[in-house]
């Protein structure tokens, strides 16, 4: 199984989560059979859920994501789970333990609000707000 996270940096399992699907740089790709780690670089020609499902990716662990990209994503066969933080290796460590919560439907309604989505504490209701310890 290949779980995908999007992070802030080149990816790795020591870069941060990035804490909005739609706006990540690029996104680690963990084979759960393997234990390898891999990135996908956004290359501005395929749309992130094409790009993941190019991948074979199976699971999307989000800190935060649209409606729109998470039906996307179902639409490609790739499940999605909200509140994914801290580091990749601890978004797969709260998925693994089962920390995350599964939801098709994103957490993020309205980009009308000003401010940065990678502040977990903004309080917007756009991320889901699990603490990994």
């Amino acid at each position: 199984m290949k779980v995908s996270v999007p992070c802030m940096g080149k990816g790795g399992s020591d870069d941060a989560v990035s804490q909005h699907f739609g706006r990540a740089p690029a996104y680690t790709v963990f084979d759960t059979e393997t234990g390898e780690y891999s990135v996908v670089m956004k290359n501005g020609s395929e749309g992130p859920a094409d790009l993941m499902a190019g991948a074979g990716v199976n699971v999307m662990l989000c800190g935060g994501i649209g409606k729109g990209a998470a039906v996307m994503l179902q639409q490609r066969g790739i499940d999605v789970f909200l509140g994914a933080s801290g580091t990749i290796k601890d978004a797969i460590d709260a998925w693994e333990s089962g920390a995350l919560s599964k939801n098709q439907n994103g957490n993020c309604d309205s980009h009308e609000h000003d401010h940065n989505h990678d502040d977990c504490s903004c309080n917007c209701s756009c991320h889901s707000q699990v603490s990994i310890s």
